[in-house]
């Protein structure tokens, strides 16, 4: 006879495949007829914009641009241009590579770029890009958490209760942030825009219902030509907040959110003081969210009356997801070998971030590459470049699982000193660590009810001590007896027994 399980089912995301591609793009560009010739290239960066990022049949398609901008000394002028373009990029896995899943986060970076000039109005540009790809499964959870049966069956249970939590909702959405910025009164109004840095960073985040209030900080950072034909720099925080919808989440959700650049785009108002900025970014939003939920499993039973069988499997359970911070402060010496006269603009990057393991530490690494744009004494504008390792120990289960990313979420600070350009910055790393336990859960339970046990040549009462890695309810099962007998035999009233103590347990009669 089957016996009737008593079973809670839910639906649960799991990170099922982890995928890095690389893709190298380049590009000849010609320089458009309102720029003055190129005489020297300054320096050239590149932000990585994902427009689509698609999953089917367990194969990744993402597609998207590579802003490119290139700072350098026009040919007969002094000062200096930029030429700003786009290379598209599109970038795919093989068909099994996430196979099974249905859900996907991506993270991409420039790993290398140059360019050079082919002559004075054409440049080639070469970049290659790694994209890091997590592939998420979605599976139904089921757990068998007790029988339906009678009480004549003399069914003994064993019932664990576990506490684990679950990413229960994966949520995605696209949004457009405008705000303006206003020039300090000390800064000169701009008349073109050089470079632009934007960092996200998410402070808060919390299910309400089913919502999802987000609260955020972008730092930009500006290089702007004068209207004077000088160059200066701007920065600013801009607060955001957005809502997403998050059907179903349980009360003590928890949620992690990630905010990617799509594009942006900053304007300088048309007032002739050149003094405010319209700024407008496109931007990526991903949540992953999590609930704390208590489980009580049917991990093992027997009877004292009749023979039964019963199929378990293997459950991985997540005993600990830690969302955490840590704020690392750098400081760094740029050597540049000349005499500096002015530092225009400094920034940073943190590269991808990796974990390495050692007992209970866990040591994460990133780098973060220090550009720093001066001029010598001559006026010419010049580019110290370097990079430096950045590390964080943190205290972790041995068995848990490390994600971490790491950015640089303030302005730098750049001084001129006696050895050369003095750099102090922040790096935060964002970790989440996952911890997770083997348990054993009943799927099915069959009972011969037409064969009663024959207990006839079985000892009624037996002496005998806990063996190694034993517990009550092992000797309650292998002598057909039960807990409660058992520690009323031996006048006990809890199951903690000491294993050199020796126990007197009696056969139940069915």
């Amino acid at each position: 006879m089957e016996l009737e399980l008593k079973k809670v089912c839910f639906d649960a995301y799991e990170a099922a495949a982890e995928l890095t591609l690389t893709q190298e793009e380049t590009a000849e560009t010609i320089v458009p007829d309102y720029c003055p010739d190129i005489a020297r290239i300054i320096d050239t960066e590149g932000t990585v914009f994902l427009h689509s990022r698609d999953l089917h049949d367990g194969k990744a398609e993402i597609a998207g641009t590579v802003r490119i901008t290139v700072l350098y000394t026009p040919d007969g002028e002094s000062g200096i241009r930029t030429l700003e373009f786009a290379i598209p990029f599109s970038s795919e896995s093989d068909s099994k590579s996430l196979a099974d899943c249905s859900a996907m986060s991506v993270d991409a970076e420039t790993e290398f770029l140059e360019t050079r000039i082919l002559n004075p109005r054409k440049v080639f540009t070469r970049c290659k890009l790694v994209f890091r790809l997590t592939g998420y499964r979605k599976t139904a959870q089921t757990f068998c958490t007790d029988t339906q049966d009678d009480a004549a069956l003399c069914i003994e249970k064993r019932q664990e209760l576990q506490h684990s939590s679950f990413l229960t909702h994966m949520s995605e959405k696209d949004f457009t942030f405008s705000d303006e910025l206003e020039l300090s009164p000390g800064r000169e109004g701009a008349a073109e825009i050089l470079t632009s840095r934007v960092a996200a960073t998410v402070t808060d985040a919390k299910v309400v219902g089913n919502k999802l209030m987000v609260k955020g900080m972008f730092v930009l950072s500006l290089l702007y030509r004068t209207l004077s034909g000088g160059c200066s720099t701007a920065s600013g925080e801009l607060a955001f907040s957005q809502i997403m919808e998050i059907e179903g989440a349980g009360e003590n959700a928890s949620a992690s959110v990630q905010v990617q650049l799509t594009g942006t785009d900053i304007q300088i108002d048309g007032g002739a003081d050149g003094k405010k900025l319209e700024i407008t970014l496109y931007l990526h939003m991903q949540a992953f969210v999590r609930e704390e939920r208590d489980l009580t499993l049917l991990s093992d039973l027997y009877s004292t009356a009749y023979d039964l069988t019963y199929e378990a499997h293997p459950l991985m359970l997540t005993d600990l997801c830690e969302s955490m911070s840590r704020r690392q402060t750098v400081r760094e010496v740029l050597e540049i070998g000349v005499v500096a006269e002015s530092i225009l603009s400094v920034g940073v990057s943190c590269k991808a971030v990796s974990v390495s393991r050692e007992g209970e530490s866990a040591t994460l690494r990133t780098r973060a590459v220090i550009r720093a744009l001066y001029l010598d004494e001559g006026g010419a504008a010049l580019l110290a470049e370097r990079s430096v390792e950045v590390s964080c120990t943190l205290e972790l289960p041995e068995n848990c699982r490390v994600n971490a990313r790491a950015i640089c979420p303030e302005e730098v600070q750049g001084n001129l000193g006696d050895r050369g350009i003095e750099v102090r910055f922040p790096v935060e790393f964002s970790v989440e660590a996952v911890s997770q336990k083997k348990r054993v859960c009943l799927s099915a339970v069959s009972i011969n009810t037409d064969a009663p046990k024959d207990l006839s040549g079985t000892p009624s009462l037996v002496l005998r001590s806990l063996h190694r890695d034993e517990s009550i309810w092992d000797l309650a099962k292998a002598y057909n007896t039960t807990i409660p007998m058992i520690l009323a035999a031996n006048e006990l009233e809890e199951e903690a027994v000491p294993r050199d103590q020796l126990l007197l347990i009696p056969r139940k009669r069915a």
